[in-house]
């Protein structure tokens, strides 16, 4: 059993009052100093961790400026705070041993789109990907790209002065800001915007501290102008934060926001932004060059860039192996051909963009005429992605490259730090030659990719910040690149922003830093935004990249064996995937229903991190806990929940984050360092019931498959109890809700009356091959087989129309239900019993069909976690096998003259994406053309829409995700779902009962 975890605080509590009085002030967002919270913004996409004393999310302007003038009054001097966007910095920008101030929850409204100007006006927490989407319908766009453009707050990207792929053609954030709604630390709320002299003059004599930040900059920019000029680098990547260079424009005005673009909330903090935005390019194409050596790729692209194409993106043989294994490999794999045997060790993406198709032709042949007539032996071939979609679907890619970095086994592997370091291009060749050979010496592996056109390189050396021999190497190799930047003109941070690393900028900056600490002390004169970054007002020392507490550190408690056993939960690089903000991506449900960071899989698995690290200093295994678990007595759990000294037991925090997983294994399919949150939750589970009680529906949800046999003999009466409103009362008082009715006839008789056989190994066995090839085995899980059969019926049918005999599996226990809830001792010992039953027909070559996506890839990923998994086959989708017995001639079909719409599990979705295809292919096949819905989680997710605690976020999910298609779709369309649960959650949401593809198909093959 394991201990009560009481967590004392790493940090020292704010001072007694703060938060009190920011409420008495009349703040109306969220105040958040649980532990959970804390721990979660505790990290970001770097390597280091810093525990804040609390979170405060305002709702809007006057918000922050209640936060400001609160943090005015003596008492509180002693507060500092950060801005906090979307949290995924990889330099430590908003992390803080103070105060978070994080706008992403609340502060995320488009405040106006104005079609004919091309401006937009946004709350600094709108996402850059959701702010593009409202602007599609006008035509326009907002240029800056960057790889998390899904979960990117405009705040964070105004902050970091973001830019990535196409930044020599659009420029960077700064380039498109028209002005800044800021709030300064004495409370003031202004709107930052250029200026004419008369505007300047004006805001000169201003007697406040507005006119004290003007005079300031005013006066440094006028008298170090040609020291301006010789120090900040002339590249696309210039300087960002405290960009003196661009303050005096050549159109003659004056512009702050050169100053506040970049700055990583150090001098104030952003409500609001006025935006530029541009036309939306008609055509697009992507010109991808393989390559055998990564340097040719590097050498080519200089000559790409003088064809003045909109980009060219390099990536290198590691990042593109790991993308193959990724879930965007299926739609893009036919654009990057294995070349005669010879493995391509580098590509160029090279972006063409035209107002017209002939215009686009007429770019790609001049691309295509430079590729033939400078011949390059080491470059192996191209192909063409003509087309939004496509194009997309590589940027999609590109852009998840830094986290497929941190995708391998073990311990060591690749950390951001110096990973954005800008040259001049014609220097990058030869500027990456010496990083590959200065790394290459320092006996570290690592994978390389960049903007070649913005002479911008992404490196990621391995380590393994847990081993003290690799912690120096930090201090190491960031001195040695600093150096080596400096030799090649150019700069450590062009992309990703200072953050810890501003320890350098005193060095870079020389006789300008005292500038930049002026300007510092303008805006913040007691170094409380964000104290320690790009400059002090004052000769305190800005913060060390070795002097920073590492995550490294809080690991190294845990150790390498319990740091692997609990999948993956010790390896998030805080890259922020599942803080996508799209409602029909599949990750992460419970985050986009909440926007609570908690219920992410980063927080579930920061909060893991934890809790196994305090488990460890009290000497606890908790693989040996969870084995124990029978020591616990009833009694003994009962006390212990009943006990009030275990209410402050941080496994509780745990716990509550872990309750709103769906278990829909979004995570585990698309998380690009392969976080499994429901594998380490049910572990999590499993441990935390042998110190807790658990709850009355555990035991009846989780013995479900078990129960159902029994229920269907008492079927008038469990109807009528599900039917009524007084028994669904009392299983509300059960914890349970939504249930569905059981099917008038089950499978099992459904079978009787269609004369289909239980496979049995022993009477196949005795068949010949030639008799057993017309034989298809269909597992169907016990939900479908009772509450849905209809499924079954009609997969019967259809593999009776295609010449099959259908047989069914054993109607054994999948277990899905009991790994949910964290009963894996009885799951382990069904699964075996279930794997070795199907294991023996699939060794007599009988294909082995499931029919929800759920319980079938449960097969795939439960099971095949258990050591010495006895089921070793692969147990098919419907469509997987359909798509290799459907004949190719046409079958007599009945009559359909409506639409196809396809609404898949969302399991199914992320985990077996290459699937989906399938079933157009197979509707294809028929003449028939399917669409596939873009559509995230349903909400119903197994049993976790059936618990009364969990129903209203199963209804927003809903809400979100499906019903927009649904109540969109004309009568005249077919709507089809895959996922037992999805059709279960229409039905109960809508009334609409929706077909399965398999009923659809034996509807329309006669």
């Amino acid at each position: 059993m394991i201990p009560r975890l009481d967590r004392a605080p790493t940090v020292t509590d704010a001072p007694p009052g703060f938060f009190e009085c920011l409420i008495e002030r009349g703040f109306r967002g969220d105040i958040e100093t649980r532990a959970a919270s804390r721990i979660i913004s505790a990290t970001d996409n770097s390597i280091y961790q810093m525990e804040p004393q609390g979170i405060l999310f305002p709702r809007d302007a006057s918000d922050l400026q209640i936060i400001a003038r609160t943090l005015a009054e003596p008492r509180f001097r002693a507060i500092t705070i950060a801005p906090r966007g979307g949290g995924t910095g990889t330099n430590g920008q908003s992390l803080t041993h103070g105060v978070v101030v994080d706008c992403s929850r609340h502060m995320n409204r488009i405040l106006e789109i104005d079609p004919v100007r091309r401006v937009a006006r946004v709350e600094a927490g709108v996402v850059k990907d959701q702010l593009n989407r409202a602007l599609k319908a006008h035509g326009l766009f907002f240029a800056p790209e960057l790889s998390t453009s899904n979960r990117a707050t405009i705040g964070g990207m105004i902050s970091t002065d973001a830019c990535g792929q196409g930044s020599c053609l659009y420029g960077k954030t700064s380039n498109h800001v028209l002005a800044l709604r800021v709030v300064l630390m004495d409370g003031a709320d202004i709107w930052s915007r250029p200026v004419d002299e008369a505007g300047l003059e004006a805001a000169l004599q201003r007697q406040d501290r507005i006119g004290e930040i003007y005079r300031v900059v005013e006066r440094i920019t006028r008298e170090k102008q040609e020291r301006i000029r010789q120090v900040f680098p002339n590249l696309n990547r210039y300087m960002t934060g405290y960009d003196l260079a661009h303050v005096r424009r050549e159109n003659g005005q004056f512009d702050l926001n050169a100053i506040l673009c970049g700055s990583e909330g150090t001098l104030a903090m952003i409500a609001e932004a006025e935006l530029n935005l541009l036309p939306l390019p008609a055509e697009a194409a992507l010109v991808n060059i393989r390559y055998n050596d990564f340097n040719a790729a590097l050498e080519d692209a200089r000559n790409l860039i003088a064809l003045k194409v909109a980009s060219v993106e390099t990536v290198d043989e590691r990042v593109l192996g790991l993308a193959k294994g990724d879930i965007v490999w299926t739609a893009i794999s036919r654009f990057f051909p294995d070349d005669a045997g010879q493995t391509a060790n580098g590509i160029n993406i090279v972006e063409v963009l035209a107002d017209d198709g002939p215009e686009l032709e007429r770019k790609l042949q001049a691309v295509i005429a430079a590729l033939e007539s400078a011949a390059n032996p080491n470059r192996l071939g191209h192909t063409i992605a003509r087309g939004h979609s496509d194009a997309e679907a590589i940027w999609t890619m590109r852009k998840r490259a830094v986290g497929l970095l941190g995708n391998v086994e073990g311990p060591v592997r690749p950390v951001p730090f110096v990973e954005d370091t800008a040259v001049p291009p014609e220097h990058l060749a030869a500027y990456i030659r010496e990083f590959r050979a200065l790394l290459d010496g320092a006996g570290v592996a690592y994978g390389m990719f960049g903007h070649v056109d913005a002479g911008v390189l992404h490196v990621r050396p391995a380590l393994d910040l847990v081993r003290p021999d690799h912690v120096p190497l930090v201090r190491e190799i960031s001195d040695a690149v600093v150096a080596l930047t400096r030799k090649y003109g150019g700069v450590l941070w062009g992309e990703h922003g200072k953050g810890v690393r501003s320890e350098y900028v005193p060095e870079f900056f020389g006789d300008l830093y005292p500038c930049l600490q002026e300007i510092k002390r303008a805006f913040d004169p007691d170094n409380r935004l964000n104290p320690g970054k790009i400059a002090s007002p004052d000769d305190k020392p800005l913060l060390k990249i070795d002097a920073v507490p590492l995550r490294g550190a809080m690991d190294r408690v845990i150790g390498n064996e319990i740091r692997a056993a609990f999948d993956n939960a010790a390896y998030c690089n805080g890259n922020g995937a599942c803080f996508d903000f799209d409602e029909t991506s599949p990750m992460c449900p419970s985050y986009k229903a909440s926007r609570d960071r908690r219920f992410s899989p980063k927080g579930r698995a920061s909060l893991m991190r934890e809790w196994l690290r305090l488990l460890a200093e009290k000497g606890v295994d908790p693989r040996g806990a969870a084995l124990k678990a029978s020591e616990a007595h009833l009694l003994h759990r009962a006390l212990n929940s009943l006990n009030p000294k275990n209410r402050q037991d941080f496994s509780h925090e745990v716990k509550a984050a872990m309750d709103t997983c769906l278990s829909c294994k979004a995570c585990a399919g698309q998380c690009p360092v392969k976080v499994s949150i429901p594998a380490f939750r049910a572990k999590f589970l499993e441990v935390y019931y042998t110190r807790y009680l658990r709850p009355l529906k555990h035991p009846l949800v989780a013995s479900i498959e078990t129960l159902l046999p029994i229920m269907a003999r008492l079927r008038p009466l469990y109807n009528g109890v599900v039917g009524t409103r007084a028994g669904r009362g009392v299983m509300r008082l059960a914890g349970l809700t939504a249930l569905p009715r059981l099917a008038d006839r089950s499978l099992a008789s459904e079978a009787q009356r269609l004369n289909v056989q239980i496979a049995d190994p022993k009477k196949l066995a005795a068949l010949t091959a030639a008799e057993r090839k017309t034989i298809v085995v269909f597992v169907v899980d016990a939900f479908t087989a009772h509450f849905d059969p209809a499924v079954a019926v009609a997969a019967i049918r259809l593999a009776r129309k295609l010449g099959f005999k259908p047989m069914l599996a054993r109607p054994d226990i999948n277990g899905k239900a009991l790994h949910v809830h964290g009963y894996l001792a009885r799951f382990e010992k069904a699964a075996r019993k279930t794997g070795h039953s199907l294991q023996s027909l699939a060794d007599l070559g009988l294909p082995l069909v499931g029919l929800d996506p759920s319980m079938t890839l449960a097969f795939r990923s439960e099971y095949k976690a258990l050591p010495d998994n006895v089921l070793k086959a692969t147990i098919a989708l419907p469509q997987e096998w359909l798509a290799e017995v459907l004949p190719s001639p046409q079958l007599e079909m009945a009559p359909f003259s409506g639409r196809l719409t396809l609404m898949v599990h969302c399991t199914e979705r992320s985990n077996a994406a290459a699937s989906l295809a399938a079933w157009k292919t197979i509707f294809q096949t028929l003449g028939l053309e399917l669409t596939l819905a873009d559509t995230g989680c349903c909400g119903m997710a197994g049993t976790f829409g059936h618990e009364v605690k969990n129903r209203p976020m199963a209804e927003q999910l809903y809400r979100m995700s499906w019903k927009p298609v649904i109540d969109k779709a004309p009568e005249s369309d077919m709507l089809m779902a895959t996922g037992y649960s999805c059709r279960a959650q229409a039905k109960v949401m809508d009334n609409l009962r929706l077909p399965h593809p398999l009923e659809v198909l034996d509807r329309l093959i006669l």
